[in-house]
């Protein structure tokens, strides 16, 4: 039995290779507790003046390992271990290609996107440098010869997004690390403790230290700098994950629905940095995690209530997205993202009563968009400062910004001058902009679905409508956007999750109403033949 994960087929195998493939401990497989690789500093070395201070807890030592040629070396210290960057000369200068077939705003575009250039037979990997791009894949298009070859053939058919990028490298970031008085210098080194526990400061100062726990590993990334990773099993990264997500004063059923959905979000999503060797990150573009150093009994309990619970559909883990706050609708998977829909992730008014029926009022058209904006009571989120928002933005402004995205994306368009209107031509029955005009002074381009959050700086989401201004000049001054919610608004509201907690309901009732016809299960329970 195999899984096409193009399809997003992640079954109960999902499961069963993370507990063979990730390193998992002893004692996390007798708990029947996943082991999973986070990426706490993703990029260290871009900058050479960097440095990471690990630490024991007081009391305790650590204990590094590392190899030199094909022999294995340790030392065991109970002193800080300074991780810095020295930029070493090369004899020769080194070009660096890469062919990037396109850019993107999430993991979720992303991945469509790569699904889409391997059916034209183009073997790809998924990388996130700065924003998250889709490369040919560097072992197989491996000379100057072949990469032009294949930039040639998908411009001409059609693709002029795509180009090479090419560094000519003089110098190399290095690692060394510092104990004792000693350096060493090695890509790879990991780092553990006897109680399981490393204090980690970025910039030596102690009030930004964060304290992990399980085990930590420096290594090398795609991108010419390093990566340190975080080796924790799962109920102990939903310790980092939740008091930062939800909060730690919020009802305990939301805290609840939030660790179910939390856990099942994290085992979905292991893929993401196949390139660099790890699964998640640390930050928005996954799930915010910062180890130990926020936990709380109220998080913990929820976590431990939970033990072990996800959300599936169809005997599959559900693709468990959320956010901040919606609006008051939720969004499709397709409003925000290419690729196919999930049934269990749909439209659903955010409020405790029938307040409005999109079945008759479908929020595709733009006056019903706009009335439906103009409510401000009776939804989940009402009393949340970003339920509904207006912000007003010069020309001048929103030109500096689309001409920095374009530019990005390598768009033709990022030579434009002038803006001459804006107007959304489409948008999703759950009110979402699906498709944005923008006429300027070479011609129009349109923006889709997620790419117009990135294209702005004023709308924080894509549930919004355009007001042209003159401010009492003579033309358009600029645009007022005027929306609500908080992030891309598919799947549970968070902000909402502690309304409906507050009135009573049941983690499962929030989860059910976020994600309709899925099904609590345990994980124990999927791995089951």
């Amino acid at each position: 039995m195999t899984i096409n994960p193009w399809r997003f087929s992640y079954t109960v195998l999902t499961a069963f290779c993370l507990l063979g493939l990730t390193g998992a401990s002893s004692s996390a497989n007798k708990n029947s507790d996943v082991e999973l690789r986070i990426g706490i500093v993703q990029r260290f070395g871009d900058r050479p003046t960097e440095e990471l201070l690990l630490e024991p807890m007081p009391g305790n030592s650590l204990r590094l390992q590392w190899q030199t040629g094909k022999k294995k070396e340790s030392l065991v210290t109970a002193n800080p271990v300074k991780l810095e960057i020295q930029m070493q000369p090369i004899s020769q200068p080194v070009v660096e290609e890469r062919v990037v077939l396109a850019t993107y705003r999430t993991f979720e575009t992303a991945e469509d996107g790569a699904r889409n250039w391997r059916s034209q037979g183009i073997e790809v990997e998924i990388a996130q440098p700065e924003r998250w791009q889709v490369w040919a894949k560097r072992d197989v298009y491996n000379t100057p010869l072949l990469r032009r070859f294949l930039l040639q053939s998908v411009q001409a058919a059609g693709n002029k997004l795509a180009y090479i990028d090419t560094k000519v490298l003089q110098k190399q970031p290095r690692v060394s690390w510092v104990v004792n008085n000693f350096r060493y210098n090695r890509d790879r080194l990991k780092i553990s403790s006897d109680n399981n526990l490393i204090k980690v400061n970025e910039t030596p100062k102690p009030q930004k230290a964060r304290i992990y726990p399980g085990r930590l590993e420096i290594q090398p990334n795609a991108y010419g700098s390093y990566t340190l990773v975080n080796e924790v099993p799962l109920e102990t990264y939903l310790r980092g994950v939740v008091p930062y997500e939800i909060g730690r004063g919020a009802p305990m059923a939301a805290m609840e629905a939030q660790a179910i959905i939390a856990r099942t979000y994290a085992l979905r999503n292991v893929r993401r940095f196949e390139i660099d060797e790890y699964q998640l990150c640390a930050d928005t573009h996954c799930q915010v995690y910062y180890g130990l150093q926020g936990t709380s009994a109220n998080t913990d309990q929820a976590i431990a209530t939970t033990r072990g619970m996800v959300l599936t559909y169809n005997k599959e883990l559900v693709d468990a997205l959320y956010s901040s706050t919606t609006g008051g609708v939720t969004a499709a998977f397709s409003d925000v993202w290419n690729g196919e829909d999930r049934p269990y992730l749909r439209p659903v008014v955010d409020a405790p009563t029938d307040i409005w029926n999109l079945s008759g009022q479908s929020l595709a058209s733009e006056q019903n968009l706009r009335k439906f904006i103009s409510l401000k009571e009776g939804f989940n989120e009402s009393k949340w400062n970003l339920f509904r928002w207006r912000r007003e933005t010069s020309l001048e402004n929103i030109t500096k910004g689309l001409q920095k995205f374009l530019k990005v994306k390598n768009s033709p368009y990022a030579k434009f001058k002038k803006i001459k209107a804006m107007r959304v031509v489409e948008r999703s029955y759950g009110g979402r902009i699906l498709k944005l005009a923008i006429e300027t002074d070479i011609g129009t381009f349109h923006l889709h679905k997620d790419e117009v959050r990135s294209a702005f700086a004023a709308p924080i989401s894509t549930l919004f409508y355009l007001q042209p201004l003159n401010k009492g000049t003579p033309g358009t001054w600029g645009y007022a956007f005027i929306g609500g919610g908080l992030g891309h608004g598919v799947g549970l509201s968070q902000t909402g999750a502690q309304n409906l907690a507050k009135l009573g309901w049941s983690s499962t009732d929030i989860l059910q109403f976020y994600y309709p016809g899925t099904k609590l299960q345990a994980l124990t329970k999927l791995l089951k033949p």
